[in-house]
């Protein structure tokens, strides 16, 4: 992921993915640097989310979780979110991929928000179950990719056909893995 985001610096309309976004790049006036924003603010968003399930860092370094945490959930809040929602109104893959990114971004923004406000409340389980599924829609942005090569190589779809499939497969099994694990969490 820091490969691909390390493709859009300098800031370049026409760089990798938005090769194919000319129209919205030339069209749409703030599409461009809204476009960077989601690109810039996801990748620092999959580094904190790395860091947060950390046992060693949750246990010895409670603090730092903290930082860390309010950080994730300022940057998703106020810019990653907002951000993929705004491009996911002129995803690829016509009205189900637009659907898919759209309530992606919403999805991640409740998750996210409600994950700070249990903590917030003393709901430490609760918080964490919620930034489970945050962290999961976060993630989409690899599993994304990863599907991409996985069909491209098996089945050689048409590029909008792909589109669509991937724009749901990023996100709907990371939350379905997420919703099992914490039901498992739960039994224990």
């Amino acid at each position: 992921m820091v490969t691909i985001t390390l493709k859009y610096i300098p800031f370049n309309s026409k760089a990798a993915f938005l090769q194919i976004k000319q129209t919205e790049v030339l069209g749409i006036k703030p599409y461009l640097y809204i476009f960077y924003i989601h690109v810039y603010s996801a990748i620092f968003c999959l580094i904190a989310g790395f860091t947060q399930f950390n046992s060693f860092i949750l246990k010895n370094h409670t603090r730092l979780h903290r930082y860390i945490g309010k950080f994730y959930v300022l940057i998703v809040l106020i810019l990653a979110a907002p951000s993929g929602f705004y491009i996911g109104l002129y995803a690829n893959g016509g009205l189900y991929s637009k659907i898919s990114f759209v309530f992606l971004s919403l999805l991640w923004f409740y998750f996210t928000y409600k994950g700070f406000i249990e903590i917030k409340s003393g709901r430490v389980n609760s918080h964490k179950n919620f930034m489970l599924r945050s962290f999961a829609l976060t993630f989409s942005a690899i599993t994304l990719r990863l599907w991409k090569v996985i069909l491209v190589y098996l089945f050689h779809p048409a590029p909008m056909d792909l589109y669509q499939l991937i724009a749901w497969l990023g996100w709907i099994p990371n939350l379905i893995f997420v919703e099992f694990y914490i039901l498992k969490q739960i039994k224990k």
